[in-house]
């Protein structure tokens, strides 16, 4: 018998996830949706997350999921725990419901994790449990470039072979950057960015998780088996780009007199609990790989 009161399994109860999701929906709205979406590109939340949630009368009232989460930071592989997902029922509150919960996560994630990870608008409600906010940055660089094809294409998940080439590629991509980087994860990326377009530079083998706002390009992600330069994305955009914004650390880009400014991404801070060797460099963890 488990050790533990509140973790459950979506693969012993099939209704656990109904139940989850109307809690949810509550605290996070179109949660379910995005959740939807990464289960139609084949990584499903409830094959990622283990759910620790309290009920009262078979209605979930307090949820707390942990997600394992493949890294690369300062160099070194790790598998970081996610704190994902946590959620009280408003008539729920005040009740100690959610600390009891944590506390029982914590317990299991200590046996498991030397560090924990999550993001949040309320710092407030997990420094009681040893987590602290970590300071993350933008970085800007401005350019002049105007590129001379259409190199990159939208990919149409419709379509099979751009949902194996997907899933090939988050398989076997490099991170990002070696300060802090994402290896071989899949559900965080596509709750995450599923339901945003994915930009595909088939010469270079290469997903680009991009925006365009007039002349400034803003870039959350790369996934590739090879981190090109910078120039080699700009090459293949067709416009003006007269500044980049980039939302994780550039240092493989191949770039200079690039910016680092503090910034708060969706209003979410980084929270760590344990270790954590980039805590004095300047990065930012993926858009693609938050929770």
């Amino acid at each position: 018998m488990s050790q533990y009161r509140f973790k459950h399994s979506f693969s012993v109860d099939p209704s656990l996830s109904n139940k989850l999701f109307d809690l949810l929906e509550v605290t996070f709205p179109g949660i379910s949706s995005a959740a939807e979406c990464a289960r139609k590109l084949g990584a499903s939340w409830e094959a990622a997350s283990t759910p620790f949630i309290r009920l009262h009368d078979d209605i979930a009232i307090t949820h707390v999921g942990v997600v394992e989460i493949p890294m690369q930071i300062m160099g070194q592989k790790v598998t970081v725990g996610g704190i994902h997902a946590v959620s009280t029922h408003p008539e729920f509150r005040r009740r100690g419901y959610y600390r009891e919960v944590m506390n029982e996560v914590l317990e299991y994630c200590d046996q498991l994790y030397e560090t924990l990870v999550l993001t949040t608008s309320q710092p407030e409600l997990y420094q009681p449990f040893g987590f602290r906010v970590v300071e993350e940055n933008i970085f800007k660089v401005k350019c002049g470039s105007i590129g001379s094809t259409y190199g990159l294409r939208t990919l149409d998940f419709a379509d099979a072979q751009d949902l194996t080439l997907l899933h090939r590629l988050l398989e076997t991509r490099v991170p990002v950057s070696n300060i802090v980087g994402v290896v071989n994860e899949k559900a965080a990326f596509c709750v995450n960015e599923g339901s945003r377009p994915l930009h595909y530079a088939q010469d270079l083998d290469l997903i680009a998780c991009l925006e365009i706002e007039d002349t400034r390009l803003h870039l959350f992600d790369i996934v590739a088996t090879q981190i090109y330069p910078l120039q080699n994305i700009l090459a293949r955009i067709p416009q003006l780009i007269e500044e980049v914004v980039i939302y994780f650390s550039p240092e493989l880009l191949n770039i200079e007199n690039v910016q680092a400014l503090p910034y708060v991404i969706d209003e979410a801070v980084l929270m760590v609990r344990g270790k954590f060797a980039a805590e004095e460099q300047k990065f930012m963890l993926p858009r693609s790989a938050r929770c």
